[in-house]
C-alpha cells in the first residue's frame, strides 16, 4: 500500500493534473509553472499532510515500517515529525488558492524531501519501504529544486 500511495501521489496524480490543466487551457502554457503547481500540491500538500496525519494517529507505521524501530518509545518522536509534516502539508495545500506561495512551499518541501532522502542514504535504506522512501524523497528534491531554480533564472 505504501508503494502504491507513493506512485500515485508523487507521479500519477501530478502528471494527470498537469496534462488535464494543459488540455483545458487555450494558448501558451507555462509547463514549468504547472509542474511546480501540481507537484507542490500533491507531493508537498497532499502527501505530507496525509503522512503527518498518519504519523500523529498511527506512529507505529513510520517507526516500524520506514525506520525499522520496534520500540514504542519512538512513537512520541514520530508524532513530532507528524506535526511538522501536517504543517508543511497545509502550506502545500494552500498554494492552489495562493499561487504566490508556490516557491516558498517548494523550497520548504524540497529541503525536507532532500534532507530526508539523504538521511535514508546515510542510514542505509535496508528494505523495500526504506528504499522507496529514499528514492521518492530524492526525486522530489530534484523536481522541486528545478521548479524553484526556474523561478529565479
Amino acid at each position: 500500500m505504501y508503494f502504491v500511495s507513493v506512485i500515485l501521489l508523487l507521479l500519477a496524480f501530478p502528471a494527470a493534473s498537469i496534462v488535464a490543466e494543459t488540455l483545458m487551457r487555450h494558448g501558451a502554457v507555462d509547463v514549468i509553472f504547472l509542474v511546480g503547481k501540481w507537484f507542490v500540491f500533491w507531493a508537498v500538500g497532499v502527501r505530507l499532510f496525509i503522512a503527518g496525519a498518519r504519523q500523529v494517529l498511527q506512529p507505529q507505521f513510520t517507526a516500524e515500517e520506514i525506520f525499522a524501530i520496534k520500540d514504542t518509545a519512538s512513537y512520541a518522536i514520530v508524532r513530532e515529525i507528524g506535526f511538522g509534516n501536517l504543517s508543511m502539508g497545509a502550506l502545500g495545500l494552500v498554494t492552489l488558492a495562493r499561487p504566490d506561495w508556490l516557491v516558498p512551499a517548494a523550497i520548504v518541501g524540497g529541503l525536507y524531501y532532500g534532507l530526508a532522502g539523504f538521511g535514508h542514504v546515510f542510514r542505509g535504506a535496508r528494505d523495500f519501504n526504506g528504499r522507496t522512501a529514499m528514492i521518492s524523497d530524492l526525486a522530489m528534491l530534484v523536481v522541486l529544486s528545478a521548479f524553484v531554480a526556474s523561478r529565479f533564472w
